[in-house]
């Protein structure tokens, strides 16, 4: 399913919604596959859960991590000390992990100029329904529209991510399937996958187009 990704694929959503869990596990199945991949902290908002935690995994996978200044630090200053411009037109496929809900979005409006003109760029928007403003389809479509305001871009496609973390079943995101579908429908835009962790995944085969099975790399503390 991820042969086909865009050179540019660009993650938005609410906080918590599993953003980053998600462009992890894309970023190294790509790689796996043998494609070049880097991958892009945007996130200038949230100092907690992002992807500039996980630099000795990608180290590993020979993926190329940019992640602002101060991230990994106790500074709380949002600062960006890398070339995004340069960077997009770099080999391989490129993952940007944008910070949650419009706030997080704004650092993504700077460089509009320059995503609006590549042939090869996706925005996707993930949902959960188990996070708080987005349990329904009005409230997750009225956030959709704040980070696209906030980020100069229009969404091109879904992603339900819905889960409760460790404790997810099956059963919780068969429940998220009637809205999800509600929020493809007042949208017009198509749902390009539903991720389930891999346990629970094989539980799901058959019951819905596009699933990701994946990896659960970003954990509560007490996990």
């Amino acid at each position: 399913m991820l042969s086909n990704l865009s050179k540019i694929s660009i993650v938005t959503g609410h906080y918590g919604c599993g953003k980053t869990n998600f462009a992890v596990n894309i970023a190294m199945m790509l790689a796996n596959m043998g494609e070049k991949v880097t991958i892009v902290d945007l996130d200038i908002v949230n100092p907690y859960f992002r992807t500039a935690d996980f630099a000795g995994i990608f180290d590993n996978a020979n993926i190329t991590l940019m992640k602002p200044q101060f991230a990994n630090t106790n500074l709380d200053i949002p600062s960006i000390n890398f070339d995004l411009t340069s960077l997009l037109k770099r080999e391989g496929k490129i993952i940007i992990d944008v910070g949650g809900d419009d706030a997080g979005a704004i650092a993504l409006g700077r460089y509009m100029d320059i995503l609006t003109k590549m042939d090869s760029v996706t925005v996707y928007y993930l949902f959960n329904k188990y996070r708080y403003l987005t349990q329904d389809s009005t409230d997750a479509l009225d956030l959709m529209r704040e980070i696209e305001n906030a980020a100069k871009i229009k969404v091109d496609a879904l992603i339900n991510t819905s889960n409760l973390g460790e404790e997810t079943t099956a059963d919780d995101i068969r429940a998220t399937f009637a809205v999800m579908n509600e929020i493809s429908q007042q949208s017009g835009l198509g749902i390009a996958f539903t991720v389930a962790k891999k346990d629970i995944a094989s539980e799901l085969s058959g019951e819905v187009e596009n699933l990701l099975p994946v990896d659960i790399y970003v954990k509560q503390v007490w996990h």
